[in-house]
């Protein structure tokens, strides 16, 4: 029972509140846990990191630290100030493989330096449903070759720094329109139109010598109409293992999503992704307590007495979670990563700001015909601010937005920020008010997927047609306002690159 219970140990990674570790924490990487996942509650600065992961590692020298380092919208390094680099799709609008290598050895030197040796991105999801409410903006884009093109760039650049790169979500996230946080998503489309789009990128990836790739809570008909491919032996066994012969860490998606976690509950679930050929499981969000590691712990031990894990299969897993640190050690001494790049090789001679450089080459400028040009604006203008509701895999607090970096370049900018609630009643007056004989900017997140936002949008202009509108999120349609600027992303330097734009700066 002791091995079985070691055994375990080694394929949870659990996730814990603060900024240090908590002492059952260290006490149970003293006894053979060897892994954690962190989340932006547990950072507050680089050398904050720094000093939780030496912690870490002086009870086990060898354990795995993950995170959600995807860039753009999902950082954990920059919850709090927003991202110094943008995401995927900016990179993907650019499309040159030699700038997103740079971005994600920029990221990649940021985490090994605070100690972290694997990064679960990049997200290799084809976007090809632009209503999809979870990925959107965190895909390279929505085309399968250049998905795979840049996914294969970014595992090239973040690996050289010697940082284990994830591709997620497989078999892919992209055309669904459910949030696994919150339900079960459906890919029905055939084997074959699977291996053509949402299949490429992994492929290109296990091709790239990726490390790790991320599961996906989603029910894939194809290949099995009953279970979500996290807990499906034939996706994760058949499909990933046998047909496309990846033989790195597989490693769960949050178990305590709803898309698994809901039907099975968060022990049931994660001893069925072990059976199914999942080799970590990861666990994340509230769940983050001894009590709750323990549970899983037991039921995966459970399931290997009831022989509904067969005990060789953990024992592979947690063989595949000491590989990974294996690599990770052996590369930190070589000061290389598994593409034998040295750390920085190729990234000499990148922009000492690649992200704001990456980020001014992503905007798109449209200027309506027939309308006079009011760019550059040179006085302050008024800033109307768009918010919605984000999905989970966002930290609420980060800050974005236009307004800041404008008020920086044009001391006297104003600026509200509207909700869905608080338009209900119709858009309040004070948002006009305030843009009196000045010019109006209008900025937008995803604007095509919230009538609420079109509807508001539609009003100001109707008021202002002199209004220029900022989309930060997916362009829908570029043809609103006197000009229309599209970032591609809403990490802090997409603002400044269009606060930038706005002013004539660039």
């Amino acid at each position: 029972m002791r091995d079985l219970l070691r055994l375990a140990d080694t394929v949870i990674l659990p996730g814990f509140p603060g900024t240090a570790p908590p002492d059952w924490l260290r006490r149970r990487l003293a006894d053979g846990l060897a892994g954690v996942v962190l989340f932006s509650r547990n950072v507050e600065s680089p050398g904050q990191l720094a000093d939780l992961t030496a912690a870490l590692r002086a009870e086990n020298p060898r354990v795995l630290v993950g995170i959600d380092e995807e860039a753009g919208e999902v950082t954990r390094l920059e919850a709090r100030t927003g991202s110094s680099r943008p995401g995927n799709y900016a990179l993907g609008v650019v499309d040159d493989e030699e700038l997103t290598e740079q971005v994600a050895r920029d990221v990649g030197r940021d985490l090994a330096a605070a100690g972290v040796n694997l990064d679960f991105a990049p997200a290799a999801d084809v976007n090809s449903n632009p209503d999809n409410p979870v990925i959107g903006l965190r895909a390279f884009g929505a085309d399968p070759e250049l998905v795979a093109r840049h996914t294969a760039a970014w595992i090239r650049g973040l690996q050289s720094a010697g940082v284990a790169a994830c591709a997620k979500h497989f078999p892919g996230h992209g055309d669904t329109a459910v949030d696994s946080h919150h339900g079960v998503p459906r890919v029905t489309v055939s084997p074959e139109e699977l291996a053509e789009v949402e299949l490429w990128p992994f492929r290109v990836a296990i091709e790239q010598g990726v490390r790790s790739i991320m599961t996906g809570h989603l029910l894939v008909t194809a290949y099995d109409d009953g279970l979500p491919a996290t807990l499906s032996p034939r996706i994760l066994t058949g499909l990933l293992r046998n047909e496309l012969g990846f033989d790195g860490l597989i490693v769960t998606d949050g178990i305590e999503m709803a898309a698994v976690s809901g039907a099975y509950g968060l022990g049931g679930a994660s001893a069925m992704a072990v059976a199914a050929g999942a080799d970590a499981v990861c666990v994340g969000g509230e769940n983050s307590d001894e009590e709750t590691l323990e549970h899983i712990r037991r039921a995966i031990v459970t399931a290997v007495v009831e022989g509904r894990l067969p005990e060789e299969r953990l024992a592979d897993a947690a063989w595949r979670v000491r590989q990974l640190a294996a690599w990770h050690a052996s590369a930190t001494a070589a000061g290389s990563g598994a593409n034998g790049h040295a750390s920085g090789g190729n990234g000499a001679g990148a922009p000492a700001e690649v992200g704001l450089v990456a980020a001014r080459r992503a905007i798109r400028i449209t200027r309506r015909a027939g309308v006079a040009d009011v760019l550059p604006l040179t006085e302050a203008p008024h800033v109307v601010e768009l918010a919605p509701e984000t999905n989970l895999a966002i930290d609420r607090h980060m800050p974005w937005g236009t307004a800041e970096p404008l008020g920086r370049i044009l001391p006297g900018t104003t600026a509200i920020r509207l909700r869905e609630e608080d338009v209900a009643d119709g858009v309040p007056p004070e948002a006009l008010e305030k843009a009196a004989g000045r010019p109006l900017v209008v900025v937008v997140r995803d604007a095509h997927r919230h009538p609420w936002q079109m509807d508001t949008l539609t009003h100001l202009l109707a008021a202002r047609p002199d209004g220029v509108v900022v989309e930060m999120g997916l362009p829908g349609r570029t043809d609103l306002g006197a000009v229309h600027i599209a970032t591609h992303g809403v990490a802090r330097v997409c603002g400044q690159a269009a606060a930038e734009v706005l002013t004539g700066r660039v």
